[in-house]
């Protein structure tokens, strides 16, 4: 492990649309569980949501926004590790806020997303004596070994 960056040997994109009243966040980690992604960053989302989790900057716990929301962007990086997502979101008066991605951000209309998985790289997080926190550690995954047909 290292926190160097390393070249992926390709990209994996997925995409996916959310309905009504679906967790965004809940959602995220179902589909990174589901197909076992072991590196993978959001490429774009566009969507809406009834109610907003955020944890902002230096804040150790999150605040619920009650009101309808557009995702004007989200960002991060997913693994069977964990998850790593910040939201950035404008309400009707165009006024915008951001921070973690926590659970209970629900779907109003629709959530459109596209993954890219990384098949080179491998994501974990590691305690980080420097920050406290579970940091981003990044490897070159282990390419699988086929079994030889006898």
């Amino acid at each position: 492990m290292t926190d160097s960056a390393f070249a992926s040997t390709g990209l994996t994109p997925y995409a996916l649309r959310l309905p009504p009243d679906a967790d965004l966040k809940i959602s995220l980690q179902t589909f990174t569980q589901q197909h076992q992604l072991a590196a993978a960053c959001i490429l774009t989302a566009v969507g809406s949501l009834t109610v907003a989790q955020l944890r902002f900057a230096g804040q150790a716990t999150s605040t619920v926004l009650p009101e309808r929301f557009e995702i004007v962007s989200l960002v991060g990086t997913l693994s069977v590790a964990g998850l790593h997502l910040h939201l950035a979101i404008a309400n009707a008066q165009g006024q915008l806020w951001g921070g973690h991605l926590m659970p209970g951000c629900r779907i109003y209309t629709t959530a459109e997303i596209v993954v890219g998985a990384l098949p080179g790289l491998r994501f974990q997080r590691l305690a980080d004596e420097q920050t406290g926190y579970r940091e981003l550690a990044i490897a070159i995954a282990q390419p699988q070994t086929l079994e030889p047909n006898l």
